[in-house]
């Protein structure tokens, strides 16, 4: 009876330690899918008609995505892998209202 109570909560304990490894690489591997998206889109934004009102949300987009690339570089934990992904997002979100505001 121990012995199986053992080796269940050994069992248990590797499940857990496997979903936290995963999870971490999960999101490791996020930040380059979303800071790659941010660079595209600020790429078109500055392709299209360039106002000052524009010019504002590309450079506060190109300002996030920096600061996304360098938490992505310096990451040694999920939470700065967040703060990378975060960011990123941020970067994608001004990039997309400058796009909206080129529009006519």
């Amino acid at each position: 009876m121990r012995e199986e109570r053992t080796r269940e909560n050994r069992r248990r304990a590797l499940v857990a330690t496997l979903l936290v490894l995963t999870s971490a690489a999960a999101w490791a591997y996020t930040c380059p899918v979303v800071i790659k998206q941010a660079e595209d889109l600020i790429k078109k934004a500055e392709a299209g008609k360039v106002t000052p009102e524009t010019r504002q949300l590309i450079d506060e987009a190109k300002k996030l995505l920096g600061e996304a690339r360098a938490h992505h570089e310096n990451a040694k934990t999920k939470r700065d892998h967040g703060d990378a992904v975060r960011k990123a997002r941020t970067a994608v979100a001004f990039a997309e209202e400058a796009i909206i505001l080129q529009s006519p």
